[in-house]
This record gives C-alpha cells, structure tokens and sequence, in this order.
C-alpha cells in the first residue's frame, strides 16, 4: 500500500469534512466551516497533512501553534484503514514541522469519552492531563450544516 503523506490543501475541503463526518471522536462546529478551515491553514503553512491512497483521502491531522505551545486537531483515518501506522505517520509529520518551527510541547483536545482515541494517544507516549480542563464559550455563532458539539 503506497500512501502519500503531503501538505492539506484547503481544495480537499469537502472530502476532508466528509472523512471527519464518519469518524468518531471528531467534534465539529462552527469553527470548521471551509472559511475557519483556510484560515487555520494559511496561519500555520505546512503543518497539516492528509493521507492519500490512489488519490482518495483516507487520513488527515491538523497542526498548528500559537508561538509558544503546539495543538493538534482533527487526526482522523477512514476506519477500513486503521490499524496500518497511518495516524502515527499523521502526527509524526505534523510533530516534524512544529519542532523545525520551534515548538517544544503540543497538547491535543480529545473527548474524556473517546475511548480508542485515548488508547491511541497513550500507546503513543501521550499523557492524559487530569490536573486541567477546558472550559469554552461561544463568541460569535453562524449557521451550519451539522450540530455544534
């Protein structure tokens, strides 16, 4: 299996949303309409990926950081997929350019119900954090096609 690992393009938007869709774990809102998405990518160039198989989107990750700290976002791989190295492929690269860009640290966000997700982030070296939490409030509201989480 011959998989491409490359930049995100904003014009694989729609199949990047479609891949998000059928994927547990992933919350969408607002803050992932293709404008918000375009935005995130051209503040943080070259540090989201997606997995191509015979030009079809079968994984992605968003990486990005706000100078001091680096978050990773949306890893997702088509589930007839998983299971072959793809997501750790995902982060590593995404891990890659925040190091060259000189970020120490990176946190993720991940539901306390996403049980596999958790798993997943934990065999990787990953530290489940249980001394902080997120609270968040919504700023500015716009219609969607799928329900906020």
């Amino acid at each position: 299996m011959d998989i491409l690992i490359s930049a995100l393009e904003i014009g694989l938007y729609e199949d990047l949303l479609a891949l998000w869709k059928m994927c547990e774990g992933i919350g969408l809102s607002e803050a992932d309409s293709r404008e918000n998405i375009n935005a995130y990518l051209e503040r943080n160039p070259e540090m989201s990926f997606t997995a191509e198989l015979d030009g079809r989107i079968i994984g992605s990750i968003l990486g990005g950081h706000d100078g001091r700290r680096g978050y990773l976002h949306h890893l997702a791989v088509h589930p007839s997929y998983r299971g072959k190295g793809i997501a750790s492929r995902l982060v590593t690269r995404c891990l890659s350019a925040l190091g060259d860009s000189g970020i120490q640290k990176c946190h993720i966000f991940i539901f306390n119900t996403n049980k596999k997700g958790i798993a997943f982030w934990d065999s990787a070296g990953w530290t489940l954090r249980t001394d902080i939490g997120v609270m968040s409030k919504v700023i500015k509201s716009a219609d969607m096609d799928y329900q906020p989480i």
